[in-house]
């Protein structure tokens, strides 16, 4: 495995091999020890070509043994990359800045499993990387699994041809109901004015739009018509396809609290059931969760991996999130 002056790639149970050697995820460890977070930030900064190249080829890094202790930290980190920060606008979890460009990621409860997807897959614009960032280590569970998209892509396009050339044609729209207010014990839980910056509802609609969303009020929160959007991309870097959804269809219809959330290809059509639980079916069987450890910091391309989380077994939990553009 590769080695740099600052950084070693590791070897964990949980990785999957797959076509020329390419390892998932990537896990690199501190060459030497140190406890001095800015080494760390000066590494990325001269290794940063290197890290990006490793990103492109695996999908996922996962930094393991460095020395970031806090929010703060985390901060630094990401900022060392160089990436523009990314704007949450129009977002469906509800989050909480803590510092900088550093955020709580979905603040459900724990013990709810959130499905596989793409950050941002149902608008116009979405995130290219993401960070994350133990704070606090699990006491049992509360993983955040990875999937490799292309591989998914490709057991699909074996398995159920015809669904997908129908989403690659017609791509897929998302509807989902928003309340006025936030409400934390749902997976989806940001009210529209949270999502949408506002109270005030024609600005609401003016920053939809620029997602490519439609806003239907309604007597106590308003339907958001997210689509069609393109549901299978093209990853340049690797030459080949991605199955870009939100939430991975797990739920082709559900109600959540109070919300509403469903799914249907762009032209109408609903999503057949079979090919849906297949779906589910791959992502469970291809997906890597390596248990967290305090102070471990993955970095998440957008495009190429799909993430969700696992239901918290034992407390105590605490992970943090950063989107860039």
């Amino acid at each position: 495995m590769a080695t740099t002056r600052f950084f070693q790639q590791v070897e964990l149970p949980q990785q999957k091999t797959y076509q020329e050697g390419v390892v998932f995820p990537a896990v690199l460890s501190p060459t030497t020890n140190t406890d001095d977070v800015t080494e760390f930030e000066e590494a990325i900064r001269s290794e940063k070509q290197w890290l990006e190249s490793l990103l492109q080829k695996s999908g996922v890094i996962l930094f393991r043994g460095f020395p970031v202790t806090s929010a703060l930290d985390f901060n630094n980190v990401v900022e060392a990359f160089g990436f523009p920060e990314f704007s949450y606008l129009g977002g469906r979890a509800s989050r909480t800045q803590i510092v900088g460009r550093v955020y709580t990621a979905n603040e459900s409860p724990l013990d709810k499993r959130i499905p596989f997807h793409h950050e941002l897959a149902y608008n116009v614009d979405f995130p290219s990387k993401l960070f994350f960032y133990c704070e606090e280590e699990p006491g049992k569970g509360g993983e955040t699994p990875v999937v490799s998209s292309h591989i998914v892509y490709e057991k699909m396009k074996e398995r159920h041809p015809e669904f997908v050339a129908k989403v690659e044609e017609h791509g897929v729209t998302y509807v989902t109901i928003m309340g006025d207010e936030d409400d934390s014990s749902s997976i989806g839980g940001m009210g529209w004015k949270s999502a949408y910056m506002t109270d005030d509802k024609n600005v609401a609609e003016e920053r939809a739009a620029k997602q490519g969303s439609k806003l239907e009020w309604m007597g106590n929160g308003v339907k958001i018509i997210a689509g069609p959007r393109q549901a299978i991309k093209f990853d340049k870097g690797n030459q080949r396809k991605t199955w870009f959804v939100n939430h991975g269809f797990e739920t082709v219809k559900s109600k959540i609290g109070d919300r509403d959330l469903y799914y249907e290809i762009g032209n109408g059509d609903p999503m057949p059931d079979d090919a849906i639980k297949e779906c589910l079916k791959i992502m469970d069987e291809e997906c890597v969760a390596i248990p967290w450890k305090k102070g471990d910091v993955m970095l998440v391309n957008n495009l190429m991996v799909l993430h969700g989380r696992l239901p918290l077994l034992k407390l105590p939990r605490r992970v943090l999130a950063s989107l860039c553009k």
